[in-house]
């Protein structure tokens, strides 16, 4: 997980969680676009998966806030 950000401002931050396997990234999620991106056969198989659960997309856009409004005091 990694936060992207230009000043302190929630809207000018970005959250990003990204998965790997053998050092190669399969799949991401990016709070800019709200959904899972897949790298990879498998990793386009699961972004199709779990783009369609909104449960799962929702508790990732809330990661946003939760995650990177708690650490931006720290990062920034």
């Amino acid at each position: 997980d990694r936060c992207v950000f230009n000043s302190t401002e929630l809207k000018d931050i970005q959250f990003i969680r990204s998965i790997y396997y053998n050092k190669l990234e399969i799949i991401r999620f990016t709070s800019s676009l709200g959904r899972f991106v897949g790298y990879t056969e498998y990793g386009v198989m699961n972004a199709e998966r779990w783009n369609k659960d909104t449960s799962i997309i929702g508790a990732m856009a809330a990661q946003r806030e939760t995650y990177c409004m708690n650490n931006i005091g720290i990062d920034y």
